[in-house]
């Protein structure tokens, strides 16, 4: 789970998530060469690995986590924005749902369906 390069990235998804996965092949499929610089970890059976990089199991279930290289930890949508911002193809959409009153609304949606996302598989 440690990153390698000053501008390596730790993605931390729900592997038992249909959806999450696919959003990580898509955005790979986008990232080119840039994806390179991602290490992915899927958080399914890793609580112990996640508490000892400050991340509580729960929360990366109900957020998507991210790790810089400076060992900084942004959660949400500040994850989203860090990770999207790479990506030339994703840009746009970084600066977009970083715009105050619509990163608000976003969150508040994004908290309902991971929630409910959850609840329908008996995990929260």
């Amino acid at each position: 789970m440690a990153t390698g390069t000053n501008d390596r990235l730790t993605v931390f998804y729900d592997g038992a998530c249909p959806r999450c996965v696919r959003d990580r092949a898509r955005y790979e499929r986008l990232a080119g060469e840039a994806g390179e610089a991602v290490e992915w970890c899927d958080i399914t059976g890793r609580d112990a690995a996640l508490r000892a990089l400050g991340i509580d199991p729960r929360e990366a279930l109900l957020a998507l986590h991210v790790l810089d290289a400076q060992g900084r930890v942004h959660r949400e949508l500040d994850a989203y924005i860090l990770l999207m911002a790479r990506t030339r193809r994703l840009r746009w959409l970084a600066r977009l749902i970083g715009l105050p009153g619509l990163r608000h609304t976003l969150s508040v949606i994004y908290r309902h369906l991971v929630r409910r996302r959850l609840r329908r598989q008996g995990r929260l």
